[in-house]
């Protein structure tokens, strides 16, 4: 790419420059979250909401706990309007939540955001104008004097309408494409305002410092706001709110340095949705605090269910790898990272319960309503035996000898490598049954009668079918399945060595089943394994020693 010559640097430092925020590790309390979506990722859709899908959206902000909701720009159209008419008609509104409203600094548009505003308790009103270089010489043709003038007279406008209306609104100012405006210079627009609105920390004013297009680095955006924090007037007085936009990717990282740098309020979107590339992500921040042990004060316990409105009502999707909201970004399909989960997820529930430190997994998915067996151990071609022993233990109770797992995780891939495709744990456990349990072709075990002699020595007769043939087979031997074995290997023609055998119950109960695990050793020194299942565990053994036999002789 040639062409990179003609992009300058567009932004500006302050003249005074302080990295001391830069020593905090991270905040100790959550900043005051306000939702835009409604306005700012409303505008952003190819089909906007419609007022009944807005309303919908509107709750469920309210359910996960959002204090300050954006509810539109009421002077842009009638929807906008209506909306927050509707709001106030039906008394949608709880006493604890604040309605912010979006203004430009123009003399009818803010008298028709206060006719929208009629008879609402709390509302915030959210004044700005355009103040960056570009804007000011290609847009408005107009000195940086004649641009305060626009502010501040916006300002004295929220002002009157508020005292007229017997009001007790609180009022917010952005100087609109700060990331393109000398710092100084928004800095002094800022105090021109506040000198109108008088702010008393009893009743704060809102000073919002928008990255209306990145410019930046984040660090640099950073030093702007600690700048613009250390330089207001009435600081006491004032929340200093942040308002990313993404054009760098880069929404969350600024949001979380703005923080660090002395803002205490975030606007942003649910999914980072808005205009160009979107917004900050207030589903990332906050789950970002959560995972470093400090509340977030939203609820997004149950991730599935908001993303599902989400994607319903705005028709945008939620990416696959969105952090900690995507369908996969919980997945491991590689088998070191599933072998390594399942050893951590064990450890921690042996060795340290209260406390997650998981390999691979950065939060519990189980505090997003997500499920361990279906969202984090998922199975393909690249699965190991970790994966797949992990997923039949902890959803169908299955406890497969190591080795096992092994032979049976490479039987499982190559299934899913020749049908590309995923497999669901449903199916995983359909081909481990169909596979290994209670396998009875060619041989098929009837029954046994076996008695226990004086000297300790188990013998009797073994019933089986050979191909369908019944036969009856003289067995002894130092146990049940010791003579059972012995008698097979005899009358079959077979011989092995090693038998390695596990078992455990698989329900609790009068009616609860076993399983047995049985490796057997042929000459050549390859591990053929079986497994059986009955309500008695010698069946069980027995039925797994004739699975091993039956997979063995078909060369498995």
């Amino acid at each position: 790419m040639k062409n990179f010559t003609k992009y300058e640097k567009q932004y500006f430092l302050p003249p005074e420059i302080d990295l001391s925020w830069l020593k905090k590790e991270h905040p100790t309390k959550a900043p005051t979250w306000c939702s835009v979506d409604l306005r700012d990722g409303n505008q952003a859709l190819i089909i906007p909401m419609s007022l009944e899908e807005k309303l919908e959206f509107y709750k469920m902000l309210v359910k996960i706990g959002f204090k300050e909701i954006e509810v539109g720009f009421p002077a842009a159209s009638d929807t906008e309007f209506a909306f927050l008419r509707r709001l106030v008609e039906d008394d949608l509104i709880p006493d604890d939540v604040t309605v912010q409203v979006l203004t430009q600094a123009r003399e009818h548009i803010i008298k028709k955001t206060f006719e929208a505003l009629d008879g609402v308790k709390n509302a915030i009103v959210h004044v700005y104008n355009s103040t960056s270089v570009p804007q000011r010489e290609q847009v408005f043709h107009k000195s940086k004097e004649e641009v305060k003038e626009i502010a501040v007279e916006g300002a004295n406008l929220l002002a009157e309408l508020t005292a007229k209306a017997g009001a007790d609104y609180r009022f917010e100012y952005s100087p609109e494409s700060f990331t393109g405006t000398e710092p100084e210079y928004a800095l002094e627009v800022c105090n021109a305002v506040l000198d109108v609105w008088q702010p008393k920390p009893e009743r704060p004013a809102i000073i919002n410092i928008p990255v209306t297009v990145q410019l930046s680095m984040p660090h640099v955006y950073g030093m702007q706001v600690a700048y613009i924090s250390q330089n207001l007037k009435y600081r006491d007085a004032v929340r200093l709110s942040l308002h990313p936009h993404n054009d760098r990717g880069c929404g969350v990282a600024d949001s979380e340095l703005g923080i660090l740098a002395g803002a205490e309020r975030i606007e942003g979107t649910l999914f980072g949705n808005g205009e160009r590339t979107g917004n900050a992500d207030i589903v990332t921040l906050a789950m970002n605090l959560f995972a470093l042990g400090v509340d977030p004060e939203l609820d997004f316990s149950n991730m599935p269910e908001l993303v599902e409105l989400y994607e319903r009502v705005t028709r945008m999707s939620v990416h696959a790898r969105q952090p900690y909201a995507g369908e996969l970004v919980f997945a491991a399909f590689s088998g070191s990272h599933q072998d390594a989960i399942a050893k951590g997820m064990k450890w921690r529930e042996e060795k340290q319960p209260k406390f997650w430190n998981v390999p691979y997994l950065y939060i519990d998915p189980k505090d997003v309503g997500r499920e361990y067996d279906g969202d984090v151990i998922r199975i393909n071609s690249q699965s190991g035996k970790g994966g797949v022993g992990y997923l039949l233990e902890q959803k169908f109770g299955l406890d497969l000898p190591k080795k096992m797992r092994e032979d049976l995780s490479y039987f499982v891939k190559g299934v899913s490598d020749r049908g590309h495709k995923e497999l669901l744990p449903e199916e995983v456990h359909e081909l481990f049954q169909k596979e290994y349990v209670n396998v009875d072709a060619p041989v098929r075990l009837v029954d046994f009668l076996l008695r226990k002699a004086p000297d300790g020595i188990r013998a009797g007769e073994v019933h089986m079918e050979i191909e369908g043939k019944p036969v009856t087979y003289q067995a002894r031997g130092n146990g049940r399945l010791d003579a059972i074995s012995n008698a097979l290997q005899e009358n079959l023609g077979i011989s092995y060595k090693n038998l390695t055998y596990s078992e455990h119950a698989l329900e609790i109960g009068s009616t609860s089943r076993a399983m047995a695990y049985i490796g057997i050793t042929a000459e050549n020194g390859k591990v053929t394994w079986g497994a059986g299942m009955d309500t008695d565990i010698i069946t069980a053994s027995a039925m797994a020693l004739v699975s091993a036999i039956n997979r063995m002789k078909a060369g498995k």
